[in-house]
């Protein structure tokens, strides 16, 4: 069975997926789009906003529990699992929906079922019900289908002691402990999760320390609160094997100064993604696969005319905000004809929600160095920011990063409270190219913790004023 032909197909219908697709039909382009699960894909279902809607609950929890300190006297503060997570998932239903909705008021036509590239310009879709497939042509194919987590050999998932992200957001049971293989947002955003609800948390990295993508200051300083907090980090370690007992687990880890067993009730594994590539009859195609992700161009053009890739199929950052910007450039390209622009990936923010909050953008002060600038720093710590002390969270510092000779802001490093609702100031700052001048120039209103975020400009010029 052929349906009638379409301008624009898009596969997957997560943030870049149905963002192209909406794009697409604003544009005049005629399109679909197929979804195999749930609309909005990994970060509206089992990702950004379920996480956040159970962070939020944790952040709550840790507030009341230290509310004695602001003045406010509490009995003991206690909560029902069942109902957290029931609270996440409706939360994570209502965006699913949000998105159905977006796409039929714009006009997309929407496809539920499996799909695979059947030649140029075909692809075969087999309704999530079943039924013969049903052939749709396209001019121009956009593959979105997003990332799963990746595995250690050896140490299968099983959803019960051994968790993904998808088990830690719907547990059935609080772990007594656990162990977190992983330091990088989603390990620390789940080690900070479950800390605060109760669970004895151990972190282990194998790289150097938390957060390696970070800055060094901003990485130092997580794992300082985080210890701080009870939760045990361990950097420079690897997992070499683990065992089930009818207790719990013993995970055996392997260092520079040794092996050691550590023992606990769950494991989460969050060491990453891998592309969704498979079962999508790429072998037809000219398209080109390199460490689990589809290899792509400038505007996500790959190998074979007419196809392209977007969001965290394509790889790295794996952001849903990367994918959505990418979605747009990449629909515009289609409809206008012109080759998209390389997307600038130093202007795309990073945010992590645990406790003590992250956000960053652009160069590191050691990336800055390396790339040949002579960077001029400027820091600033909350403890001297009058809304941080007013509300009784005074921990943290912001950190920027500019050129010595020409002032541009090479990069921002936050690390606080709220720091992720901050960091939009520098990453407007680095689309307008704004310099240090600029930035010292604006007006910021007082009192508010974005006026850390000034202080570190003028500190960077030796200009600070409350420190």
């Amino acid at each position: 069975m052929s349906e009638a032909g379409y301008d624009l197909l898009v596969i997957g219908g997560g943030p870049g997926g149905y963002v192209a697709a909406i794009r697409g039909a604003q544009l005049g382009l005629r399109t679909a789009l197929v979804e195999r699960e749930q609309l909005g894909g990994i970060c509206a279902n089992w990702g950004c906003i379920p996480t956040k809607a159970l962070l939020h609950v944790s952040a709550l929890h840790r507030q009341i529990r230290d509310a004695e300190a602001l003045g406010l006297r509490v009995g003991e503060v206690s909560f029902d699992l069942e109902k957290l997570v029931a609270r996440s998932r409706g939360v994570a239903v209502r965006m699913s929906q949000g998105v159905r909705h977006l796409l039929k008021k714009n006009r997309v036509t929407l496809y539920e079922g499996e799909a695979r590239i059947a030649g140029p310009g075909q692809v075969s879709v087999v309704a999530a019900g079943g039924g013969a497939p049903v052939t749709l042509r396209a001019t121009h194919t956009v593959l979105a289908t997003g990332a799963r987590a990746r595995e250690i050999p050896g140490l299968p998932v099983d959803g019960e002691r051994v968790w993904n992200y998808r088990h830690a957001l719907a547990p059935t049971v609080l772990p007594d402990s656990l162990l977190v293989i992983g330091a990088g947002a989603i390990g620390m955003e789940f080690a900070s999760l479950y800390n605060a609800l109760g669970s004895r948390v151990t972190v282990v990295e194998a790289k150097v320390r938390v957060l390696p993508m970070e800055d060094e200051e901003v990485s130092a300083f997580v794992a300082a609160s985080f210890e701080k907090q009870g939760i045990a980090i361990r950097t420079g370690v690897t997992v070499a094997g683990l065992e089930r007992g009818s207790e719990g687990l013993t995970v055996s880890l392997r260092s520079d100064t040794g092996d050691a067993q550590v023992s606990v009730s769950h494991v989460l594994v969050a060491i990453g993604v891998t592309g969704n590539c498979e079962e999508l009859g790429l072998d037809l195609t000219a398209v080109k696969i390199e460490n689990g992700h589809i290899v792509v161009g400038a505007g996500g053009r790959t190998g074979e005319p007419g196809l392209y890739a977007i969001g965290d199929v394509a790889g790295a950052p794996w952001l849903a905000h990367k994918a959505s910007h990418e979605a747009v450039l990449c629909v515009e390209q289609i409809a206008s004809g012109q080759v998209a622009a390389e997307l600038d990936a130093s202007r795309i923010p990073a945010c992590t929600y645990c406790h003590p909050q992250v956000a960053s953008i652009g160069l590191t002060e050691t990336q800055a160095r390396a790339a040949g600038h002579e960077p001029r720093v400027g820091r600033f710590p909350f403890a001297g920011n009058g809304k941080a002390i007013a509300i009784g969270e005074p921990e943290g510092f912001v950190k920027t990063v500019f050129d010595g000779s020409t002032g541009e802001l090479l990069g921002a490093h936050l690390v606080g409270p709220d720091v992720t609702e901050l960091i939009h100031g520098f990453s407007l700052a680095r689309t307008l190219e704004a310099t240090e001048a600029e930035l010292i120039e604006t007006i910021y209103p007082h009192p508010t913790l974005s006026e850390a975020a000034h202080e570190s400009v003028l500190a960077a010029c030796e200009r600070a004023l409350h420190i």
